[in-house]
């Protein structure tokens, strides 16, 4: 009898332990700006509505599409889910550009668990790039910073495609979070709004 008292007193102090440590999401100064990901199975990372939002800087020599097929202002749907509650949300068109875009994987320039086919990257948010696309297994040096960690890291590229670009802005349709300049969507990841 005692010994089952024993365990009881334990589990009740470890949950309560589990619970301390899982609601504390602040850092030591009181606020919540570090970003929380989670990895998937794959190693591909899904990021929260804050996350994917920026102040819509480009790179400078980023050119703008001369005749975009979602002309900025414009609405569509996207037709991608980079993080939750993307997929089948009405974009806002906010910039459209041409260039080539990655899928990249790295290593957070701060530590933490490798990313794995990261969309996307434009040509313009590596350091010294050149003038001609890379290819699959080209390795460079990220100045984006879509996610933290990912400025300065050490990029390997999965995918290169040479095509129009978006920055968007939406609300997800899972919790109605605002989305505000997110980079980048592709052109066929989205399609006419109806």
């Amino acid at each position: 009898m005692l010994k089952n008292k024993m365990l009881l007193a334990f589990l009740s102090v470890f949950a309560v332990f589990l619970l301390t440590a899982c609601g504390n999401s602040e850092n030591e100064e009181g606020h919540e700006d570090e970003m929380e990901m989670e990895s998937d199975s794959g190693g591909h990372m899904e990021h929260s509505a804050e996350e994917m939002s920026s102040s819509g800087e480009v790179p400078e020599d980023l050119e703008e599409a001369d005749n975009p097929t979602y002309e900025v202002g414009s609405q569509a749907m996207i037709e991608a889910e980079h993080m939750p509650g993307m997929d089948g949300a009405e974009a806002t068109i906010s910039g459209a550009f041409d260039t080539t875009i990655y899928t990249v994987s790295y290593t957070p320039a701060n530590g933490g668990d490798p990313v794995e086919d990261h969309k996307w990257v434009v040509h313009e948010e590596f350091e010294n790039p050149g003038e001609t696309p890379m290819e699959p297994g080209d390795e460079s040096t990220m100045n984006a910073s879509h996610m933290e960690g990912m400025e300065g890291a050490t990029a390997t590229i999965d995918s290169a495609e040479e095509t129009t670009v978006y920055m968007v802005d939406f609300v997800t349709t899972d919790t109605e979070e605002e989305v505000q300049n997110h980079k980048w969507v592709t052109e066929s990841e989205l399609a006419p709004a109806e």
